[in-house]
């Protein structure tokens, strides 16, 4: 059984704050720790009103301050935003703070849209330098050099491990050529996930930091008591998806009774195909298709999006997930 993992974009809800949302992620972070899943990360996205965590590194340490085993980190930091040595001292600062605890997880999409990046004073060619980037926060982390003239101060020698994420064969191929550990948005970008690990594990170079390929793959789980109430709480999910492709988004929606009212044909196919990897159902149901999904990637981590409107049925499907992955370790040891 793969090791499991949250993704939390801290949702906003409607009628609700950023400020609720935020606790709730720490709330959930609480949560997840006691039940034993390795780490909890948060994503940058500007100019969303559905989301909380455009300061991505500051939710980290609410977070991170308000657990005590869990890993925390980012999935992640879109570094064409910012200058490499600014992330290594914001990382590097999290690490000092909440030492073994931090992840730094870097893409290359921007978190928002063209006019967003104007305000952010980002120039969209920077993603060509994203390799380099990636190079330089790493240099920044590692103990500082004889004479090294720039430091990041907090952030040399603290070693924060570095995960490439992507979701083309780009990002596979960087993370293997690196030796860094490799995440794939399969939650949203499902198309090319099993090719990127194909390309990942058959290009992939030892580092200091990684010895052998290592990958994540993202997915939704959205269980509840029975197949049917999971399916009701999955239409937030299949609204937002809807609205996205409308140019309409916001607020996370509660949960409607028929979703087939919601959507035209065509957004529902879109919303499907970007939702493929969707588990959702009793906590039978939910294992069924994890079995299948991790026997056939092998993947070793899955990082779990649950956009649920109602925090307490969140906080439920994350325990019958963990049920789950208990059941299959089982099965695993007993086979």
């Amino acid at each position: 059984m793969a090791e499991l993992s949250v993704l939390d974009l801290a949702p906003v809800v409607q009628g609700a704050t950023p400020g609720d949302a935020l606790r709730n992620s720490r709330d959930l972070a609480r949560h997840v720790e006691r039940l034993g899943y390795k780490r909890f990360w948060l994503a940058e996205h500007h100019n969303m009103v559905g989301i909380a965590s455009a300061a991505t590194a500051v939710a980290i340490g609410y977070v991170a301050g308000g657990t005590s085993t869990i890993r925390v980190g980012s999935g992640g930091i879109m570094l064409p935003n910012h200058a490499p040595m600014v992330i290594a001292e914001q990382f590097g600062t999290l690490e000092e703070l909440y030492p073994g605890r931090i992840d730094l997880g870097m893409g290359r999409a921007p978190g928002t849209d063209q006019r967003t990046l104007r305000a952010l004073r980002v120039d969209p060619m920077e993603a060509d330098n994203f390799p380099q980037d990636v190079l330089e926060v790493q240099a920044f982390l590692a103990p500082a050099q004889p004479g090294q003239a720039i430091q990041a101060v907090p952030g040399a020698g603290t070693n924060v491990p570095i995960w490439i994420l992507g979701s083309s064969l780009f990002g596979a191929q960087l993370a293997a050529m690196l030796g860094l550990p490799y995440a794939f948005a399969s939650h949203f970008a499902p198309d090319a996930l099993m090719q990127a690990l194909e390309v990942y594990r058959a290009k992939f170079a030892p580092s200091e930091q990684l010895d052998k390929p290592y990958t994540m793959a993202g997915i939704n789980v959205i269980a509840a008591e029975t197949d049917a109430e999971a399916r009701r709480l999955f239409t937030s999910s299949q609204q937002q998806r809807a609205n996205m492709f409308r140019g309409t988004r916001g607020q996370l929606a509660p949960p409607i009774d028929d979703i087939e009212t919601y959507w035209t044909p065509s957004e529902k196919i879109q919303a499907e195909r970007t939702l493929t990897y969707s588990f959702v159902g009793s906590a039978e149901t939910v294992r069924r298709g994890l079995e299948h999904f991790i026997a056939n990637t092998r993947v070793d981590e899955l990082m779990v999006v649950a956009a649920i409107y109602d925090h307490r049925a969140r906080l439920r499907s994350y325990e019958i997930l963990a049920e789950v992955a208990k059941s299959l370790k089982s099965q695993k040891a007993v086979a």
